[in-house]
């Protein structure tokens, strides 16, 4: 669809004749904002491996019975529907790296209340706060990396956000394989913790910046982003405030891949994926095909086949991103 509007060709933030940057710094603060969905995944994929060893905990240590092990794996759903509200709060009002660095905080503490657990509250109380972190870090991270990248690079970096997110998970198998849920919950704070570290470093997004009327500051952050030594052109005025409206709606080229966008969506979210991923252990062990190297239980092919069934879920995710422009969360 051409735009009616040939301001809507032009982009919020660009160098003067379309000159490439010359700093690769973008790659590195797309990086650390992707350890969040880094660490959604491995949230996501923690139940699978941690539900069968606290199953099999014989007495006095904690353990789970059939309630509340349902309980435990889909506890961090309810966080992060919590969380994607407040996330989307948080990013237009705290900004985008604040609301990182704010989500590594329940990242960090869920996984701590989880390894210090002595009761199934203390467990469920962990899963609630990695869930709410989860919300949040599914909404802020696209948005971060988005708004950073140059066009040549934004798709790919784009696609990122859902790599992350299965390779988290298939991190979680992986270590489930070797470590007890204690120190599984350990390996968890890792990447949160790095991503902390490292965001402390780098910039909040120009385009927000600019929304809060900071140009010196938008321009500042460009340049250590992009690199380029060139005086970089001044948006138009009101730019910052271009936003999508429901008049948008009519035309054809909105509402069309906009529909599509969002039956993909729902359709994969009604396939019970997420279900699978959070008790597939379980799964495959009620299922007899525990002592299979392919299937369930803790071995090498049952994280394989696993790791395939979640990185299946990751497609539609990516369908709907190229066609609607924008990254959903969960």
């Amino acid at each position: 669809m051409t735009p009616e509007n040939p301001e809507e060709t032009q982009p919020l933030l660009g160098p003067p004749g379309g000159s490439a940057p010359l700093s690769r710094r973008v790659f590195l603060a797309a990086f650390a904002a992707s350890l969040g969905p880094l660490s959604f995944g491995f949230a996501l994929g923690y139940s699978s491996p941690a539900i069968p060893s606290l199953r099999r905990a014989p007495p006095p240590a904690l353990r789970l019975d059939d309630a509340a092990a349902s309980w435990f794996g889909a506890i961090v759903t309810l966080g992060a529907a919590a969380g994607g509200v407040l996330g989307g709060w948080l990013v237009d009002r705290a900004g985008r790296k604040l609301s990182l660095l704010l989500c590594s905080a329940p990242f960090v503490g869920g996984f701590v209340v989880i390894t210090a657990a002595q009761n199934v509250w203390m467990l469920l109380g962990g899963r609630l706060l990695t869930g709410l972190a989860c919300g949040i870090a599914s909404l802020v991270a696209p948005v971060y990396i988005s708004e950073i990248a140059y066009p040549a690079v934004r798709g790919l970096l784009g696609s990122c956000v859902q790599l992350m997110v299965v390779t988290g998970i298939l991190l979680a198998y992986l270590a489930g394989w070797v470590l007890e849920w204690r120190w599984l919950a350990i390996l968890g704070c890792v990447p949160a913790s790095f991503m902390l570290l490292l965001m402390c470093y780098m910039p909040e997004t120009p385009r927000f910046l600019l929304t809060q009327h900071k140009h010196q500051e938008a321009m500042a952050a460009m340049q250590f982003l992009w690199g380029s030594e060139q005086s970089w052109e001044e948006p138009p005025v009101g730019a910052e405030h271009q936003g999508f409206q429901l008049a948008q709606l009519r035309h054809p080229g909105v509402y069309k891949p906009f529909i599509i966008g969002i039956l993909l969506m729902a359709f994969q979210q009604l396939s019970g994926i997420n279900a699978v991923m959070f008790y597939a252990e379980t799964i495959f062990e009620e299922a007899k095909f525990k002592a299979s190297l392919w299937a369930g239980g803790p071995s090498p092919g049952s994280s394989c086949l696993r790791s395939f069934l979640c990185t299946s879920r990751a497609w539609p995710q990516v369908c709907a991103s190229s066609l609607t422009g924008s990254w959903p969360s969960w």
